[in-house]
């Protein structure tokens, strides 16, 4: 984390100020608390809890706690919200957000899950930038804290509304737009479009923030250059290299450093969850190996055992045979 007592704030968000140019997005069951920790401590520039179910809220789930929980140094802290009306959202969030005491609250109209998008949520809410405008204009009568939204260029390549959604927004008082440059139609399929994302940083007056197809430092700052976003959002690619929040390709990552963060992350994970904490870092392990050339055998082995001591065996052993 940069020396905020030093440096200038790289833009604000509403009253609260951002030191970086680098934010792990938010994404369902992967930026939970021990993630979204290491992001923070490698270089994100705040922590975006994964999105909170306004239903699951209402109904008193017993899941969605865990899914803002969060340490004092994850701050700046962005509570993510989804739902499919103004009022289920503001309803939730009056129970939320005095428990969480986030600095911003996000609101979620890029989600492309069929879960999500069939009762209207996420981004299926792209469909009708009426119904957005009233989100942002109840939520912004009822809280202080800065208002944000994460969206995609539209519903598909028939309805690509991203200018609409944005002034509809921004009309009614949200302090930052982080954008996706794929329709949801596409989801992660073919290449991010970025020049809607300049179209829009040149048209708003708000921070924007650019997403998609961010993998390396490179992609950093050919992002930065061809949008001006004032700063760039990096999903998928950090699940393999939390690194590149120190703009740090994952080629270039020392594998003492990669041995020493899989064992400080399992562990962390299994204080956060307990046992089943194992199973929730298989995904992690994955990624965090897919750049060596382990035997599929081997690598299975590992990925199913439910055993921790195993599996920190298995890693001192594989890390010190590198050495």
């Amino acid at each position: 984390m940069q020396d905020q007592m030093a440096d200038k704030p790289t833009l604000m968000v509403g009253t609260v100020p951002i030191y970086g140019d680098l934010i792990l997005a938010p994404m369902d069951g992967i930026t939970d608390l021990p993630f979204r920790g290491l992001c923070r401590r490698l270089g994100s520039a705040m922590s975006v809890t994964e999105f909170i179910n306004a239903l699951d809220v209402l109904e008193h789930h017993p899941r969605y706690p865990k899914r803002h929980a969060f340490e004092p140094y994850h701050r700046p802290l962005s509570l993510q919200l989804l739902g499919d009306q103004p009022e289920q959202i503001l309803q939730a969030a009056l129970q939320l957000v005095p428990q969480v005491q986030p600095d911003i609250i996000d609101i979620n109209l890029g989600c492309q899950s069929k879960n999500v998008v069939s009762r209207g949520a996420g981004a299926a809410l792209l469909k009708t930038p009426e119904t957005i405008a009233a989100i942002f204009r109840l939520m912004r009568e009822n809280f202080s804290q800065p208002i944000t939204a994460k969206i995609r260029l539209g519903w598909d390549e028939d309805s690509l509304n991203y200018l609409e959604v944005a002034q509809a927004i921004e009309e009614n008082g949200c302090a930052m737009l982080a954008v996706h440059g794929r329709t949801r139609n596409q989801a992660f399929r073919g290449q991010a479009r970025w020049e809607p994302i300049r179209e829009l940083k040149q048209g708003l007056t708000i921070p924007v923030i650019g997403n998609g197809d961010v993998r390396t430092v490179a992609d950093i700052e050919r992002i930065k250059s061809i949008t001006g976003c004032d700063a760039v959002m990096i999903g998928r690619a950090a699940v393999g290299n939390p690194w590149i929040f120190s703009r740090v390709d994952r080629h270039d990552v020392p594998p003492q450093t990669v041995h020493t963060t899989i064992l400080a992350h399992l562990q962390a994970m299994l204080q956060f969850y307990g046992e089943r904490g194992v199973i929730g870092f298989r995904k992690f392990l994955k990624a965090y190996l897919a750049h060596d050339n382990i035997p599929r055998e081997a690598l299975l082995s590992l990925l199913n055992s439910q055993d921790p001591s195993f599996i920190i065996r298995w890693i001192d052993d594989y890390y010190d045979h590198r050495a």
